[in-house]
């Protein structure tokens, strides 16, 4: 014991600052962001950046959890002041490189009893107090309490072992210094496919030293108190659906027509993420409170979403169509602009080609969890498709044809990407559009709309 107190009192005198990236960390980190800001979302939302503590504050930014790598990956490029420390499921250690580079990024394995069994979970020793030597440094930690990420946009049950990691922290510092727990949201408009939008919102940062002395005298009840607290905060801030029994039904609404239709009458964006994240919570809520109110009605209503769902998966049409409402002219006239730019997809589809090739070749085989696909997209991307498709040709523009062949190579690449993306995505809404008008559907396509009609005024009548 008087070791140990030496010991601390040693670490105290020495100035302890937050650690600095590497000159390869650095340029790592700029590739990161070229590659997943640039190239893998379509924009990216920040709110709240002014409630992160300063450098040097010891801070464990704690979030939800819903896109594996990418939630970290995220928050990591858009904190650029600060030395970064995560904690990750401890499977995606097991190869010695990767070990060794994702340790320098500043990952940590986290074991999990279900996975790693209990022989490896006493090796979370070691991590969380790598981890709160990083706060005693200064640093920043970001974990995720649920231990491990959901398929759906709720919120789990939290552990409150990052609370006990904090408090370790603090202890060890003769509970001097102030640490910091920040709540934090990610958000996606689609968790599954490029191009689209992400947020991230960061709450007021929660002061763990007026809970200093109450620790000290009852250690779990402090921590079951403000981890209720942490827990909340962030329920605030996501898209949180309570209701699992009909979350299918309730999700499918509120992303499609009827969010849209809602958005717009309550004066939200529906295009606009933030604008729509706050719409979308106004009408899960709104519809939680009608299936209180209304069992009977909404059940029926759900059931009702659920033939919709089917129908449309069905006949395998999106329900945009039936806002728009495309008549037979649609797929003529995006099949002759499909056929005007083909000339300028194929000369932007060839560059970036293995961009699309790649992860579809792995994806099926190697990827089991579908919440996995965006951060098996985006980790083929950096390693395999973008040195292949960008730096080994501008490499080779460079050495044959000299640096501005190279460097209007590289500027143009990501614009190239665009180009082909879009172009694709025009081709799927021509192949709905011709399922859509098809003489076939249209029967279906009758009572499906029929439907769809019936669902929304009565969604209308009952959360008026």
């Amino acid at each position: 014991m008087i070791i140990y107190q030496f010991n601390t009192i040693a670490q105290m005198k020495k100035q302890r600052t937050p650690r600095d990236h590497s000159l390869f960390l650095k340029a790592f980190r700029a590739y990161l962001q070229y590659v997943n800001s640039g190239l893998y979302f379509r924009k990216e939302h920040i709110i709240g950046l002014e409630n992160v503590p300063a450098d040097g504050t010891p801070v464990v930014v704690v979030s939800n959890h819903q896109n594996c790598l990418n939630d970290p990956l995220c928050v990591c490029l858009m904190l650029t002041d600060r030395r970064m420390n995560f904690l990750a499921r401890a499977n995606v250690f097991n190869n010695p490189i990767f070990n060794k580079a994702l340790r320098a990024m500043g990952l940590l394995p986290a074991y999990r009893l279900s996975h790693e069994g209990y022989a490896a979970v006493a090796k979370n020793r070691m991590t969380l107090d790598a981890a709160g030597e990083a706060l005693m440094n200064g640093e920043t930690v970001m974990l995720y309490p649920e231990a491990g990420h959901q398929d759906k946009r709720w919120l789990g049950v939290f552990k409150v072992t990052y609370l006990k990691m904090a408090f370790d922290a603090a202890e060890k510092m003769n509970f001097e210094k102030d640490v910091m727990i920040l709540p934090s949201c990610n958000h996606y408009s689609n968790y599954f496919h490029a191009r689209t939008d992400m947020l991230i919102k960061f709450g007021k940062p929660i002061s763990l030293k007026p809970y200093y002395e109450q620790y000290k005298e009852s250690p779990r009840e402090t921590m079951v108190k403000i981890n209720q607290i942490v827990r909340d905060n962030i329920q605030e801030m996501m898209l949180h659906i309570d209701d699992l029994e009909h979350y299918d039904q309730i999700d499918f609404l509120r992303d499609n027509g009827y969010g849209r239709k809602y958005a717009i009458e309550h004066g939200f964006k529906f295009r606009y993420l933030p604008s729509r994240l706050l719409s979308d919570q106004m009408l899960v809520n709104a519809l939680q409170t009608a299936y209180q109110q209304h069992p009977e009605q909404m059940e029926q209503i759900y059931n009702d979403t659920a033939r919709l769902i089917e129908g449309e998966n069905r006949l395998k049409i999106r329900d945009w169509l039936f806002i728009h409402n495309p008549g037979i002219e649609a797929p003529i006239l995006r099949g002759l602009g499909l056929l005007m730019l083909l000339p300028l997809f194929l000369v932007s589809a060839i560059p970036t080609l293995l961009l699309f090739v790649i992860p579809k070749i792995f994806l099926n085989k190697l990827i089991k969890d579908q919440m996995f696909i965006s951060s098996f997209n985006v980790g083929v991307s950096v390693f395999i498709s973008v040195p292949l498709c960008l730096i080994v040709p501008s490499i080779l523009l460079w050495v044959f044809l000299g640096f501005w062949w190279a460097l209007a190579y590289f500027i143009a690449f990501p614009i190239m990407f665009i180009l082909a993306w879009n172009f694709m995505r025009m081709f799927l809404k021509f192949v709905g559009s011709c399922r859509f008008v098809a003489r076939r559907n249209r029967k279906d396509i009758a009572e499906l709309r029929e439907l769809r009609e019936s669902i929304f005024n009565r969604l209308d009548q009952y959360l008026s």
